[in-house]
């Protein structure tokens, strides 16, 4: 992972007046930089740490040659995604997870470019160097967020700040400008540093620029978030656990269902008791029913059951067959407590976004064969997932609930369209049996951001844990454990508002990320005169 040693021959002009750092101290701030990154993200979650983990990767960049300004960045995006999506790995084998991590980490190593690129225009005016970090750093996210194959949103810097007075910054321009102000305190950071390697008397600009840092960072106190004032509605949240964690889990689908029906049947139970509120609409996780309740009837006869008992509709998560051989669709279901006698749900929601090899192959011809070499198993996804087409608005009782299914809840499209299509709070159904509690809690803090973005109340509904309430403020209510069983009752209040983040969709990204693209391109013509100014001296002076 190290870069070329780029001491033999001339570097590219040093910013703020320093030579560039010896070979083996900037190594030693990307690895620092990489695990800067992880420690801001759950199971740690010291959100502080990710503006330390942006200037320590630029100071370790900044008056490097490209190559190493491309090493530096693999070299701390492998050191953050690795424990990051270790998770990854507890099913399928170490390779495809080092893949995995490996792709990540090149998108830092193209941000390290990227830097070491516009470091020497920079240099030329002193706001530029964090504002370019800054600008460049969503852009890497923008880009990784969507190629190939739909992106992998996963660490983003927003996704760190659940705790962070920035978080609130998501209801005006989203997880971006989330990212912009974390990236930017990590700017200022570094070019504190700079300003200290360059000259130790200079301790007051670095002392202006710490505090430009800290400005940013609580920035967002300043902003009330969103305080839903609709209708309260009673929701519950069944987790019913499965036998066994694994990617087996599947051939025991029916002891899953089973314990989701078995839970909220004992919920009616305490709720004609008095012992708990009823519920006007419950929510099961995804992978609830593996089995097609809309072609076996013994399934769709069990929900039916739970359905009724609780006098509620359930949002079940459910795996269906079709719509052609070979195929497969990730639905939520909104199943009613009256369901007439041989008739079928009405409403439902198929997830947009599948996740590539794992819900679904891309170019299957192709990839089949190597995956299978890689796994070492005979047959890789047996059927691959279809997308639905359109957001995951649904009405359950008196709710319009915005479902939005596992890995959605990265994509801020998604999301978003889910709310503007008319949803009143948001429902993120999950199965994190065949992962960790990492993974889980990873997921709870992206639910988080998307409360306060959108101004929504929430919930996650996991199979195995971590399920919870969010309030629009962020704050997580009633969080169950992991790998356990467990039915949650609370209430939460619906919305018609729009946030400004909501209004806006994907501008803010949109012209961040094309700044960013024009301070690239100044950057290559602040180079290209730099040379042809170089080779005029060297000319006047051979003459």
């Amino acid at each position: 992972m190290a870069p070329p040693d780029d001491a033999a021959g001339p570097a590219d002009p040093a910013p703020a007046g320093r030579a560039p750092l010896r070979l083996p101290v900037a190594l030693a701030l990307a690895l620092l930089a990489g695990l800067a990154l992880l420690a801001a993200f759950p199971l740690y979650g010291l959100w502080w740490a990710a503006p330390v983990g942006v200037a320590l990767l630029a100071v370790a960049v900044r008056g490097r040659r490209l190559r190493a300004g491309f090493g530096l960045g693999l070299l701390a995006g492998t050191v953050f995604f690795g424990p990051l999506l270790a998770w990854t790995n507890l099913h399928v084998g170490n390779t495809p997870w080092l893949l995995l991590t490996l792709f990540q980490a090149t998108y830092l190593g193209l941000l390290g470019l990227a830097l070491a690129w516009v470091a020497p225009a920079a240099a030329r005016r002193a706001w530029r160097w964090p504002a370019a970090i800054a600008l460049l750093w969503v852009a890497q996210e923008a880009l990784r967020d969507r190629a190939p194959f739909g992106g992998f949103p996963w660490g983003r810097l927003a996704f760190s700040q659940a705790d962070a007075p920035t978080l609130h910054l998501a209801a005006l321009g989203g997880a971006p400008l989330v990212t912009l102000a974390v990236a930017a305190a990590g700017g200022l950071l570094a070019y504190a540093a700079e300003l200290l390697l360059a000259d130790r008397g200079a301790w007051r600009r670095a002392a202006a620029a710490l505090g430009g840092a800290l400005a940013v960072t609580v920035a967002g106190l300043a902003l009330p978030t969103a305080a839903p004032a609709g209708q309260a509605v009673t929701v519950a949240v069944v987790q019913g656990n499965v036998p066994r964690l694994g990617l087996d889990f599947n051939a025991q689908r029916q002891a899953v269902l089973n314990n989701h029906v078995a839970a909220t049947v004992d919920l009616a139970r305490r709720v004609a008791a008095g012992q708990a509120p009823r519920p006007d609409l419950v929510v099961w996780p995804e992978n609830a029913s593996d089995i097609d309740p809309l072609r076996n009837a013994g399934a769709a006869a069990a929900i039916n059951d739970a359905a009724r008992a609780i006098g509620a509709p359930i949002l079940v998560g459910a795996v269906l067959s079709g719509p052609e051989p070979g195929q497969s669709r990730n639905a939520g279901i909104v199943w009613p407590a009256d369901l007439a006698p041989g008739t079928q749900p009405q409403q439902m929601y198929l997830k947009q976004h599948p996740v590539p090899f794992a819900e679904y192959l891309p170019l299957r011809p192709i990839v089949e064969p190597i995956a299978q070499a890689i796994t070492n198993q005979a047959k890789l996804l047996r059927t691959d997932f279809v997308a639905g087409t359109a957001p995951g608005v649904l009405t359950l009782g008196p709710a319009k609930v915005g479902d939005v299914i596992c890995f959605e809840v990265a994509y801020d499209d998604v999301v978003r369209d889910t709310v503007r299509s008319g949803a009143q709070l948001l429902a993120v159904q999950t199965n994190n049996a065949t992962f960790d509690e990492s993974e889980a809690l990873q997921q709870m803090a992206m639910v988080r951001l998307r409360a306060v973005e959108h101004g929504r109340d929430s919930l996650m509904a996991s199979t195995v844990g971590v399920s919870g309430f969010v309030t629009a403020d962020g704050t997580v209510h009633d969080a169950t454990g992991f790998n356990t069983g467990a039915v949650l009752v609370r209430q939460l209040h619906l919305s018609d508002e729009a946030t400004l983040a909501t209004t806006l969709g994907p501008w803010p990204e949109a012209v961040l990320t094309l700044a960013a693209v024009g301070l690239l391109a100044a950057a290559g013509v602040a180079r290209r005169r730099a040379g042809t100014q170089v080779r005029d001296t060297e000319q006047a002076g051979a003459a």
